[in-house]
């Protein structure tokens, strides 16, 4: 290997010790402001001429959240990624997770969505981090689909609402479908449907380096390189994902809803997953809507089947992940992805 090679540097490079101390730095201010999200949408949104708890108050509340928050994660989340990485180039991720290792691959994703408390939009920054570290796209899939599935603020939500054998059915259900749904996916072999840009960056060694031969700094360096490189291409579809969300969100056509999955028709639940996917709200969002349909006689499984729709499949999620994945295979993955909703549906209303 060349001095060229090894050499990722400029002449003038900032000092190591700024490195130490500035990245913790960075990333304690990055930690205050991520829990400073819900005060500034409110003010911000004060600041419009328009009333709090009005549609229009609502999405723009909605919006000024979940930018900041989504960019946050992925920030953060790339960053750190981004260092692991430079320890396991793309060949050994590959690696340790090929042949029986990956099998258990995919509950053990499906377990770390069950224990994140991410919306769809937010485990999106985890999902990319995953595809460019090298991590299996069948995996990283699992871990898409259990993270806003069944999260634990959703299942807490649920289990006030249902009580504990219902919540634990779904829970049992919906890290099925996350486990099941990666592993298909991931038999498919669909690495070839990745966005070009994202299979570039997983084609080889993190920066074609020598890792074992990189110091702490140089780690750090690849670090934010992943940063400019990833963020810099995902940001303003971002924006306009969770602007549709927003959208979406201020403006819920509860009674249309209401109106179509009141009934218990065999249709209902294919028609609920029909009118989920296009909205976009978190597990506490939706938990609302769930506790007013069942109110209205809707049937449990056709409930359940919105609810996973609404959390699983947003449309805003589909708008970010498209800078990642290709048409065809978020098409391919939510047809698997709404298949096992469907299953879910109709297996509640079967036994409730």
């Amino acid at each position: 290997m060349t001095t060229e090679t090894q050499d990722i540097s400029p002449k003038h490079e900032v000092p190591d010790w700024l490195w130490y101390v500035g990245v913790p730095v960075v990333g304690v201010v990055l930690y205050l402001l991520y829990g400073q999200l819900i005060p500034f949408s409110e003010w911000v949104t004060s600041l419009f001429p328009v009333a709090r708890d009005s549609h229009t108050g609502e999405a723009i509340a909605f919006f000024f959240y979940d930018v900041p928050k989504v960019l946050l994660l992925l920030t953060g989340i790339v960053f750190v990624i981004g260092v692991l990485r430079s320890w396991f180039s793309p060949e050994k991720t590959r690696a340790i997770l090929a042949g029986r290792h990956e099998l258990w691959g995919y509950p053990m994703a499906a377990f770390l969505g069950v224990l994140t408390p991410f919306c769809s939009c937010s485990s999106v920054p985890l999902f990319i981090g995953f595809v460019s570290a090298g991590i299996p796209l069948g995996v990283t899939f699992s871990f898409l689909i259990a993270g806003p599935m069944v999260g634990p603020v959703g299942l807490g939500l649920l289990y006030g609402l249902v009580g504990w054998k219902i919540a634990t059915i779904y829970l049992v259900f919906g890290f099925s479908i996350a486990t099941v749904a990666g592993f298909v996916l991931g038999k498919l072999h669909l690495e070839k449907y990745l966005q070009d840009w994202v299979r570039e960056l997983n084609a080889g060694p993190v920066g074609e380096l020598d890792e074992e031969r990189l110091r702490f700094v140089d780690r750090l360096k690849i670090g934010l390189e992943q940063v400019r490189e990833i963020v810099g291409k995902v940001w303003i579809w971002v924006l306009v994902g969770i602007g549709i969300g927003a959208a979406i969100h201020g403006y819920v056509p509860e009674a249309m809803m209401l109106k179509i999955m009141g009934g218990e028709a065999w249709w209902s639940v294919p028609a609920a997953v029909v009118v989920g996917v296009p909205m976009y709200t978190n597990a506490a969002g939706v938990i609302p809507i769930v506790e007013a349909l069942l109110g209205k006689g809707a049937a449990l499984g056709t409930t359940l089947a919105f609810m996973m729709s609404v959390i699983a499949l947003s449309l805003p999620e589909m708008v970010i992940l498209k800078q990642v994945l290709t048409y065809r295979l978020i098409a391919i993955f939510i047809a698997v992805v709404s298949l096992g909703i469907l299953a879910t549906g109709f297996l509640f209303n079967f036994l409730l």
